[in-house]
């Protein structure tokens, strides 16, 4: 298994990702599955900024991910697959795709009506809809902002909120 790490995070690649968990795990390449991103050469070459240089990265919208996520888990490149939010990561993960895999919720923003669970974390209820259906197609969620830090299982997340 070449992806080592599926991880929900609004902001995509960004310090955490690229120095904490890039630092842990060594990828060379970064995968985005986010649909609107893929369309947009120019934002895409602003994510490119943050990168030290040298990794590649896939910009692609879910549909081609889905298609390609069976070659990407058996590809021996070591990559971190990133989506923008849960909805894109359940989509990718819907007829089993996923199961096995966990995925780390690594930065959910306050908006109006989520609630705070931890400091980088904030749910609510249609949010925890879609977290325990992550759960029902067999992918195990928690939520760890860096590699040093302690893992909080969805079971936990969810008596908070």
């Amino acid at each position: 298994m070449s992806i080592l790490l599926y991880r929900v995070d609004e902001r995509l690649i960004h310090g955490q990702v690229v120095i904490g968990w890039g630092n842990q795990l060594h990828p060379t390449r970064y995968l985005v599955v986010d649909d609107m991103l893929a369309e947009s050469d120019w934002e895409q070459e602003l994510y490119l900024l943050g990168l030290p240089g040298g990794e590649e990265v896939t910009f692609t919208s879910v549909d081609e991910a889905r298609e390609r996520l069976g070659q990407w888990m058996e590809d021996p490149v070591r990559s971190i697959l990133l989506t923008r939010d849960v909805n894109t990561m359940l989509r990718l993960a819907e007829g089993g795709r996923l199961a096995g895999q966990t995925v780390n919720l690594g930065g959910i923003h306050h908006i109006p009506g989520r609630e705070q669970v931890l400091p980088y974390l904030y749910i609510d209820e249609p949010l925890r809809k879609s977290l325990r259906s992550l759960e029902e197609h067999g992918v195990a969620v928690s939520a760890r902002d860096l590699p040093g830090s302690p893992g909080v299982p969805l079971k936990t997340l969810l008596r908070f909120a």
